[in-house]
């Protein structure tokens, strides 16, 4: 038996005023997502404790079937490891941001999603002009990149700008949780404000104001860790597996779990993502694996944007272009597969920030008889058959073990 799940970013959401107090999942058009639901079973899923932060790094750990109290360490090292950048022991990874601030606040988190070759000119004079045998940057995708620490302490608060957005900068400078990481801090805000003087008036910046677009005129490091101790997949479950997703974050996950990561043409992160593309790749990859990840950013970003229609078409698009490919595909070639459909975790549209709600969940498998749920959405698996899920037991329902 195969096995692929299927994670819609942030896809949960909270009942929308203007939806008539439906939420995006209940409005949107979603025939392949439902009617997989309808043949399988259901539930919800507590990706993130009450004790943990409600992030992607924390909640993909926990859909793999890892405990992120024992292995999380900031996503900062799981980034890392999809970038092929080797952390050390001493070493203290992190996250880092280009974004866009503007009279002083934070205009937004992804510096107006600038491209990686425009990401990529600023990051390498950073590197040039701020890098040293202690600091570090190297580039990744779109605003996404990572900041390396060769000593210093990950004992630090800090602040992902996306939860931050039209907050005043310097209420959200990094600060210490102890004495020693006092130096840490330190550095890491004048990086903050270097970074400025360098990026403010660069040729890059200068042509994307010229182009009306938001400038990218600040670091922003955040999510701070060091490499985290993860048995594989193979290890825990005995499993070949493989990871499809545009962002570092997953890749890396996947890397540490011991994932193949799967490169897709044109696939962005964002809504305008190779859909196709990926379920082709989803059951392709199938031939000399066991288990595929396939992950879309997209609904994440849109309710990062608060962008209520975005959300719903990339949901639509989640549907029709790559879970109704992937079940089409799997039935035409006659592989016989789990398929399992969630969000990692909710980013509601009205705030724009992640929550730590329960997500839904729906698994097909061929030999399990349905439970009874007719759709797919927040309310509607509540009295499905898999109850209320937490820890492994999702991984294990997938994988039958």
């Amino acid at each position: 038996m195969k096995h692929i799940v299927i994670i819609g970013d942030g896809m949960a959401d909270h009942p929308v005023a203007r939806l008539g107090g439906r939420t995006p999942l209940m409005a949107a058009n979603k025939p392949a997502i439902d009617d997989l639901a309808r043949r399988g079973r259901c539930g919800q899923f507590v990706t993130v404790e009450a004790d943990m932060p409600p992030g992607s790094e924390v909640a993909n750990l926990t859909v793999l079937g890892y405990d992120p109290k024992q292995c999380y360490q900031g996503r900062g090292v799981l980034e890392a490891a999809s970038l092929g950048v080797a952390i050390r022991e001493n070493d203290v990874a992190m996250r880092c941001n280009v974004i866009c601030v503007v009279d002083g606040r934070i205009k937004n988190h992804s510096a107006g999603h600038i491209p990686t070759e425009e990401a990529r000119e600023l990051v390498k004079d950073l590197q040039a002009k701020l890098g040293s045998d202690i600091v570090r940057f190297h580039p990744g995708i779109s605003y996404r990149h990572l900041l390396v620490l060769s000593q210093g302490s990950p004992e630090l608060e800090m602040f992902p700008p996306h939860d931050h957005v039209g907050k005043p900068i310097a209420e959200l400078m990094v600060r210490a949780k102890n004495a020693v990481a006092e130096p840490t801090a330190k550095l890491l805000n004048d990086l903050i404000l270097r970074s400025h003087e360098i990026l403010a008036d660069h040729p890059v910046n200068n042509k994307r104001a010229a182009e009306g677009k938001d400038p990218a005129n600040y670091i922003w490091p955040w999510s701070p860790g060091r490499k985290p101790a993860m048995r594989t997949l193979r290890e825990l479950y005995g499993i070949k597996g493989a990871v499809i997703s545009a962002v570092d974050l997953i890749n890396g996950t996947g890397v540490l779990a011991g994932l193949d990561v799967i490169p897709v043409r044109g696939a962005t992160g964002l809504h305008d993502t190779n859909y196709e593309g990926k379920a082709d790749a989803a059951v392709a990859a199938l031939r000399d694996h066991d288990f595929v990840y396939c992950h879309v950013e997209a609904t994440d970003e849109a309710g990062h944007a608060k962008d209520l229609d975005l959300k719903i078409k990339c949901i639509e698009y989640l549907d029709q272009r790559l879970v109704a490919r992937i079940m089409g595909r799997l039935e035409e070639q006659r592989i016989e597969a789990v398929v399992a459909v969630l969000p990692d975790h909710a980013t509601p549209v009205e705030s724009g920030n992640h929550v730590k709600d329960p997500v839904p969940v729906a698994i097909y498998d061929p030999r399990a008889e349905p439970d009874g749920v007719e759709r797919y959405d927040e309310d509607a698996v509540t009295v499905g058959a898999l109850g209320m899920m937490h820890g492994n037991e999702f991984i294990r329902q997938v994988l039958n073990r």
